[in-house]
């Protein structure tokens, strides 16, 4: 069974206003940043068809 959620805790105050100047900052990325994330998520993306070809053939 699964254990229930927590409640998501609010910021107030200091915290609050340094979360909200770090959510407007925009992250920039290296080309070679980009290339390398977009390597890994089509090696994730075939990782995950493969796992279901093995899952389809052992069932």
């Amino acid at each position: 069974m699964a254990r229930p959620i927590k409640e998501t805790p609010i910021l107030f105050g200091e915290d609050a206003r340094r979360f909200e100047e770090r959510m407007k900052q925009v992250r920039r990325e290296t080309p070679e940043e980009r290339e390398q994330r977009l390597a890994d998520y089509a090696l994730f993306l075939k990782m995950l068809e493969r796992g279901k070809q093995l899952r389809k053939t052992s069932v």
